[in-house]
């Protein structure tokens, strides 16, 4: 039984690689090329129609095109635009999904922005939210308005450091061996 099943796969693994021998040689040198490199040629000006794949947003991208200046304030337009509509705030990742924007193409944008004071944060990292200024969002920094106590610096060994207990002890020595000496 087994001397059948195996002569019949032979079989079909000889008519099998036969063919792709055939296709192979019928191929043009042009075809195999593009084939062998992976890519796919695409006639010029022609759009891609075929959906990208979920897993297509996982793979690296190419650079981003160089942006003009103008192409940078107009996205902060937008940025400043959708924030006065959102007074509550949002954070990088909700502008992005608003604007249609790569994760790439905002940084800038919002460095900008932030830095001619056309918007404020409070936050950091991920939670960072972002305002429009004068639409009454929370300040800049997220003490603002609060006295904050300042903390004596922690040493070594998580205690308190106290810079002036070596002099005081001098003084202490000194004081007392003036004493026995006068």
């Amino acid at each position: 039984m087994s001397t059948s099943l195996r002569s019949r796969l032979d079989a079909l693994a000889s008519t099998f690689a036969s063919a792709l021998l055939g296709a192979i040689r019928g191929a043009s040198l042009e075809e195999l090329v593009a084939e062998s490199s992976g890519e796919r040629r695409v006639a010029r000006g022609a759009a891609r129609t075929a959906p990208t794949p979920a897993f297509a947003s996982r793979r690296r991208v190419a650079r981003l095109p160089r942006r003009t200046a103008g192409d940078i304030a107009s996205v902060i337009e937008q940025i400043v635009a959708l924030l006065k509509q959102h007074p509550s705030g949002l954070r990088a990742e909700q502008i992005r999904e608003h604007l249609g924007l790569q994760a790439k193409e905002l940084p800038r944008p919002l460095k900008e922005a932030l830095d001619t004071g056309r918007l404020s944060k409070a936050g950091q990292k991920r939670a960072t939210t972002y305002f429009a200024r004068g639409t009454g969002g929370r300040a800049t920094t997220p003490t603002a308005g609060r006295q904050v106590k300042a903390e004596p610096p922690v040493g070594r060994k998580g205690r308190r450091s106290a810079p002036n207990r070596r002099s005081e002890r001098k003084e202490s020595v000194t004081v007392a061996t003036g004493a026995q000496a006068g």
